[in-house]
Parts: C-alpha cells; sequence; structure tokens
C-alpha cells in the first residue's frame, strides 16, 4: 500500500513539473532578460541531470549489457578473453589529435610517428543485433604523414598461464572501414630477455575476421613465458573512419594426429 502511495506521489510531482517547464517555453518569448536569464540557469542545471540520468540509463538498458563477456570460441578452448576497451567504459570516451603513446584505458596504447597528429578516438556504444561486445572503438583519420600506426592490446597474465607450444591462439575481430584497408595482426611472446614474433594479415573482407597463430612454429621456452601482447597494425589509413566493433582472443591445444 505504502508503495502504491509513493509511486502516486512521484507521479504526481512529476506531473507538476512538466507542466511548470511547459509554462516557462511559453513564456520564454515574452518575460524580461533578467528572468530569461534566471530561467536559462534553471534549465541548464535540470539538463545536466536529466543528461546524467539517460546516459546510465542507456548504458544499462542497451543491448549488449555492459560487463558481459559473452565470446565466441572454438570447441575445446581452455582461455578466452575480451579487452577491456570493449568490455567496458573509458575515461576520457574520446580523444582528438591523439598523441603517440596515448594510453586507452587499461590495457591498449596507441602509436604512431606523425609529426602532426590528424588522429581520433571515441569509444562507441555497440547496439546493433548480433552484437556481443558492448563497446566498440572508432578511429577517424585524416591527414596521415607517418609511417605506421598501431594500437597495441596488452594480454592478461592469465593467457600465459598453462601456455605451451601445443597450443593455437585465435584472434577473432569486427571491422568496418570507410574504404579498404590493410591490417596485420602481430603476436609478441615475451621469454626471459627474448621476444618471439608472429604475424598474420587479416582478411580484407572486413565484418568478422579470423586469425590463429600457430605457436608450434615458435621457439618460445615454455618455462620463462612472462607476457603476451598483439599490435594491431593498419597500414596507410589516411582519410580514413576505421570502427572496431569488437576483439576476443582464445586458445585451444592442438589436436593430436
Amino acid at each position: 500500500m505504502m508503495d502504491r502511495l509513493k509511486e502516486f506521489v512521484r507521479r504526481s510531482i512529476h506531473t507538476r513539473s512538466l507542466a511548470r517547464w511547459d509554462d516557462a517555453a511559453r513564456e520564454a518569448e515574452q518575460i524580461d532578460l533578467h528572468q530569461l536569464r534566471q530561467m536559462r540557469s534553471r534549465a541548464r542545471q535540470m539538463r545536466r541531470r536529466v543528461d546524467q540520468i539517460t546516459h546510465i540509463a542507456d548504458g544499462r538498458l542497451t543491448l549488449p549489457r555492459v560487463g558481459t563477456n559473452a565470446i565466441r570460441k572454438p570447441a575445446q578452448s581452455d582461455w578466452s578473453h575480451r579487452p577491456e576497451l570493449w568490455r567496458g567504459p573509458i575515461s576520457p570516451k574520446g580523444m582528438a589529435a591523439v598523441k603517440s603513446r596515448t594510453r586507452i584505458g587499461q590495457s591498449a596504447t596507441l602509436y604512431h610517428d606523425c609529426d602532426i597528429s590528424e588522429l581520433t578516438l571515441r569509444q562507441l556504444r555497440n547496439s546493433r543485433d548480433g552484437d556481443l561486445a558492448p563497446f566498440g572503438l572508432r578511429m577517424d583519420v585524416f591527414k596521415f604523414d607517418g609511417s605506421f600506426l598501431s594500437l597495441v592490446l596488452d594480454l592478461p597474465d592469465s593467457a600465459v598461464d598453462g601456455l605451451r607450444q601445443t597450443h593455437i591462439l585465435r584472434m577473432e575481430a569486427e571491422v568496418e572501414t570507410e574504404k579498404p584497408l590493410e591490417i596485420f595482426a602481430r603476436l609478441n611472446i615475451k621469454f626471459g630477455p627474448n621476444v618471439e614474433q608472429v604475424v598474420r594479415e587479416l582478411p580484407l573482407d572486413g565484418g568478422e575476421m579470423v586469425v590463429e597463430f600457430d605457436l608450434a612454429h615458435t621457439k618460445i621456452s615454455e618455462k620463462r613465458l612472462e607476457r603476451l601482447w598483439i599490435d594491431l597494425i593498419f597500414d596507410g589509413p589516411e582519410m580514413n573512419e576505421i570502427n572496431l566493433r569488437d576483439v576476443t582472443f582464445s586458445r585451444r591445444p592442438r589436436a593430436d594426429f
């Protein structure tokens, strides 16, 4: 009973508040400038709160839900990971004239060698049918006077735990570009003072891209493994919009024959 009464009171207050702002909108054309400034100040205070509530509600109600970690992975996979950038909100969510070595969240870093950066980054909320990642990353590249652009993704310590040369590491990426673009994925494996590197080119057909790294072809020392990271290298990105809708990793043991 009390809950119904509280809800009735809240609705009544909300209805009266809407009516007052309707009246204020009609009066705004006639009232004197001093009153109009006061009205504008109150409206801006109200708008900040409304925008904050709308932002929170959009984040919680838009699918896929923030924090979800559903990942497509092959059978027999014993590890999977979606980097923070595609899993949850980062701050700031947008940057312009991005400098080299700029950190994006806790596990991504952007590198380039441009003299003048005409590159912007923005984290976007995914909301399309079929999206599994709550967030995506958009890069707008205008004039590009450098020779390379790469996004470095640090993999967590769990990627090293139990890693063997019998494993196949798989990366899946959902990429949209304004025009065709060559993208390479370079796996870096640090063991002791050494770093083993394996490069794969992502297919150019767009959409969902899959590359696999068979560790049997490496010379890593399983007992000395320290960390893994991936470089996403964009070749000739000038005047292009690059949307990374999702990036995930998984690993599975190679089948015995």
